[in-house]
């Protein structure tokens, strides 16, 4: 990441000499585009960040705590029993891998998988029920994202954008900070702004010394030539608009180099961590090479919440395959696998969620972390063997909130005695997005977009406000 004298030397000259002029001189806040001035409900909350955890998080080894599989560990299921796997095998019952604890005041049960979390688990709001359409990995990630199991539809951070416009002059509305190791099968289309103007659509920040490629020239142009080539540039652009009509396309080009300027200026500032304290960056994990990619990313989710950003996507996994695989799809070995993954984040999404009480940001924040589904509580093997791996399983699994507007330290909803299906409460993507966005001060079923013939929303034709979950 760009250091505090590169920023310096930079904002001098280029594109971010002008820029830094014009943001100098005008006040930071900015009237939201959608429906800022007029929310439909009021809202808990002002900002969020969602944390994915991509392959599918095993809910009875994390956050849902059931003794009757441990007794029933070695078991097979009952015959009548007749599970619908990914991979067609139903192995015998497997136990929940770590020890479970009740934590804080609230007496929250956690897994030793995530012991930094349960340190602050009076914060945590965890729904066990959730249940979702598919449990297959990309259609599942797309209802996750966008509310629909095919791409082509708005994600959350778009709707959010169109919705409540941007808080920020210099920064956009909606980031995505992947995991370092690989981006999610699908790529852009999980951020994607689908049908919506192009602007809304999520933006990249990648790890390493340029988190937006191509923000900065890779050889100095003199102020006056640059200034100069930037007026010609909007004069081409202007006229080309003019003589084409409404074009969404280049609308959204030409926006995105005007935030490109101001960004030259803002983009290096929030990745400086020169400001923050040693105690702060070890807090966050930034000195051991197991957690500082996770690490870096929460610290900078915060700082860009400081400076404006309305929504942060954050990944702990990428691509699907390969060894060891990126994420948490625990077909081969799923101790291992989650005892990889959990070691990466557990440390820094604590930590993030401490930062934020501490500076009084959760009064106004809110913090979501999900799976795309949920694995089974008995093993991908064959019928008479005990397994390492679990399959994916759709039907019953976990996710958790912590923040602004939620019941602290709460569980809502219940599988049943094995961990394998929602019994109690049920909680759909759609009821999840449609209390998202409530927490935000917007009613699901009155955001919407025409698109083809049809007043399309997030919610599509579903979803209702969990309000068990709100404080």
């Amino acid at each position: 990441m760009a250091n505090r004298r590169d920023f310096l030397e930079f904002s001098s000259t280029g594109l971010a000499g002008a820029a830094l002029c014009s943001l100098l001189g005008r006040d930071r806040s900015v009237a939201a585009a959608g429906l800022d001035s007029s929310l439909h409900v009021i809202a808990r909350a002002k900002r969020a960040i969602h944390i994915c955890l991509v392959g599918g998080l095993s809910q009875v080894d994390s956050f849902d705590y059931k003794p009757e599989l441990d007794r029933l560990h070695g078991k097979s299921l009952s015959p009548d029993a007749q599970p619908q796997t990914f991979f067609g095998q139903t192995g015998l019952l497997r136990k929940g891998e770590w020890e479970f604890k009740q934590h804080g005041n609230s007496g929250l049960w956690i897994s030793e998988l995530f012991p930094h979390l349960a340190r602050v688990a009076d914060e945590l709001t965890v729904i066990r029920s959730m249940v979702a359409d598919t449990a297959n990995h990309m259609p599942a990630m797309f209802q996750e994202n966008s509310g629909f199991q095919s791409n082509g539809f708005p994600s959350l951070g778009s709707w959010l954008s169109y919705g409540l416009g941007n808080d920020s002059e210099s920064l956009p509305t909606f980031v995505v900070l992947p995991d370092a190791r690989s981006l999610p099968n699908g790529g852009a289309s999980n951020w994607s702004s689908g049908f919506l103007p192009a602007q809304h659509q999520g933006t990249l920040f990648a790890t390493g010394s340029q988190p937006i490629r191509n923000l900065f020239a890779e050889k100095k142009v003199p102020v006056t030539a640059e200034a100069d080539a930037l007026a010609l540039l909007r004069d081409l652009n202007q006229s080309h608009l003019a003589a084409h009509g409404d074009n969404d396309l280049l609308k959204a080009r030409i926006r995105s180099y005007e935030l490109a300027a101001k960004m030259q200026v803002s983009v290096p500032e929030a990745t400086d961590f020169s400001d923050e304290s040693q105690a702060t960056q070890q807090m966050y994990g930034l000195d051991r090479k197991q957690t500082s990619d996770c690490g870096r990313r929460c610290l900078l989710a915060r700082r860009l919440l400081q400076r404006g950003v309305r929504f942060i996507q954050l990944y702990s996994g990428g691509a699907f395959g390969g060894s060891p695989r990126h994420g948490w799809d625990g077909h081969e070995d799923n101790r291992k696998n989650h005892q990889r993954e959990a070691g990466l984040i557990d440390q820094p999404i604590a930590a993030l969620i401490r930062d934020l009480r501490q500076r009084g940001m959760l009064d106004d924040t809110f913090v979501l972390c999900t799976s795309e589904f949920g694995r089974t509580p008995f093993t991908q093997a064959a019928a008479s063997e005990l397994g390492l791996g679990r399959d994916h399983n759709a039907d019953g699994f976990t996710v958790w909130m912590a923040g602004a507007g939620l019941k602290r330290g709460f569980c809502y909803g219940e599988t049943d005695d094995i961990g394998w299906r929602a019994v109690t409460d049920k909680v759909t993507w759609p009821d999840f997005h449609a209390t998202v966005l409530h927490l935000l001060g917007i009613n699901h079923e009155k955001l919407t977009w025409y698109h083809n013939g049809i007043e399309r929303r997030l919610t599509n034709v579903h979803g209702h406000v969990t309000s068990g979950l709100l404080s």
